[in-house]
């Protein structure tokens, strides 16, 4: 029999990646959306790869992600941002442990103290680290907090030592002086930074100047584009006659929830020039009185909270308000989807509205044309990188009227807009599959274990 050496055990130990800054229990389907994107990068490059997630919960758990190839098990490794600081996975006590860890000179009485913390030995298992903080958090926008809260993780993994890689994302702006000294932090020490459109690199040389570190980062279409469509079950279409009205002359009408409520704020925190429910109202007429099609209210952002951002809730609010004036005419999706599912239905629409980001790319990413309602930057910046900036309809710019009159521009001219999709797609999952090509397996050892 052959001796099976250290060497050969390596090459066979799978691939392991952790990805941090997405998960799948958000009612968000546009993390989720990241998430899956994520997994099914990184499975399409190395088939038997072993994924995880790093992200805040409770308690530790497994989901079973479905993918169109195949099903994927994919652990939750989870952390907590608590109070309870004597935790063994508490992110602030893991942070100062990796601290305290440089101080141990012995290479094995290291590796022996990361064995006895489940988290830190997950990471240490972990070939790489993703981080895709979101989408659009790594940057103080929504608060000092909220930048906190996903940068933590990424800390943490460059205390350790670690590798990481930042998954195209919105990077920045930022505004603070603590906030650009973190942003600066993980910049500098991850190993590729990957950002979603052109603005973020302007921002990393902003802020690293002409340095090496800079050199790391490069453009990246968002991976919310090779998610899979995959037809979804336990789901119903309300208003309309059946299933089968989903095809042409549909029209698919994204409602944010966060917009409804005028922002976390409550009081208009995007400076909205019009009046958001005006404006929903408005369309709603203007899709099925003056351009005659069927409309179909699609939520993103799920939920029963009624003090929450649920997109849900916006829409049955206003099917409530219109389907007697619209019987047969406008329907409302309802049920659990995942993102998958409500890819699916998003790209069954000939048109499509959206004022959550993820749910125009999931339009986009199948050939349908949408418009976006801005509320952000993030919006006119990814659609500049499809060449479909015209698409973007800005309400902190425009009025209700002038939106109105540019989406029935669109619309009459939405052929024209899904033949240039359709040269442009598949230059876009090329390159994104091509990204996690960079995730080989490192020819070093992580540093804290040197």
């Amino acid at each position: 029999m052959k001796a099976v050496g250290k060497a050969d055990l390596h090459q066979h130990e799978p691939f392991r990646v952790l990805i941090t800054g997405a998960s799948f229990d958000t009612a968000n389907m546009g993390v989720s959306a990241l998430a899956a994107g994520a997994i099914k990068g990184t499975i399409s490059r190395f088939p038997d790869a072993s994924v995880s997630l790093l992200d805040y919960g409770k308690e530790a758990k497994a989901y079973v992600v479905q993918l169109r190839e195949r099903e994927v098990s994919v652990p939750l490794i989870n952390i907590r941002f608590s109070k309870k600081l004597y935790l063994s996975n508490n992110i602030a006590l893991l942070i100062l442990i990796s601290l305290l860890l440089k101080l141990v000179p012995s290479k094995r009485l290291r590796k022996w103290l990361i064995g006895t913390n489940t988290c830190l030995h997950e990471l240490d298992r972990a070939n790489v680290i993703v981080a895709i903080s979101g989408g659009d958090s790594f940057s103080d926008i929504y608060g000092f907090s909220r930048l906190l809260y996903i940068s933590l993780p990424q800390i943490l993994v460059l205390l350790m030592g670690y590798k990481l890689v930042l998954l195209p994302q919105t990077i920045g702006p930022f505004q603070g002086k603590l906030a650009k000294a973190i942003a600066r932090y993980i910049l500098r020490g991850a190993e590729r930074v990957y950002s979603r459109d052109r603005q973020g690199l302007e921002e990393i040389r902003r802020l690293l100047g002409n340095s090496k570190s800079a050199l790391k980062s490069s453009f990246c279409y968002d991976v919310g584009f090779i998610v899979d469509a995959i037809e979804p079950h336990n789901f119903e279409i309300i208003g309309l006659t059946t299933k089968d009205e989903i095809a042409s002359d549909l029209v698919g009408l994204n409602i944010s929830g966060l917009l409804w409520m005028g922002g976390y704020s409550r009081t208009n925190m995007f400076g909205l020039k019009c009046d958001y429910k005006e404006l929903i109202h408005r369309l709603i007429e203007c899709l099925i009185d003056q351009l005659g099609v069927k409309t179909l209210l699609v939520p993103h952002v799920f939920g029963s909270d009624p003090h929450s951002e649920s997109d849900a809730i916006a829409c049955r609010e206003v099917f409530a308000e219109f389907k007697e004036k619209y019987e047969g005419r406008l329907g409302i999706v309802e049920g659990t989807l995942d993102q998958s599912g409500i890819k699916y239905v998003i790209g069954s629409c000939d048109f499509f509205i959206g004022s959550r980001m993820h749910a125009c790319i999931a339009a986009l990413s199948q050939g349908v044309p949408a418009v976006s309602l801005a509320y952000s930057d993030k919006f006119i910046g990814v659609m500049q990188t499809l060449g479909v900036e015209n698409l973007v309809l800005d309400p902190r710019i425009l009025s209700a009227q002038e939106i109105e009159t540019a989406v029935i521009s669109v619309y009459k001219n939405r052929a024209l807009v899904r033949r240039e999709l359709g040269n442009k797609l598949p230059e876009v999952r090329e390159s994104i599959f091509s990204l996690f090509s960079v995730l080989k397996r490192p020819e070093t050892v992580p540093a804290c274990c040197s």
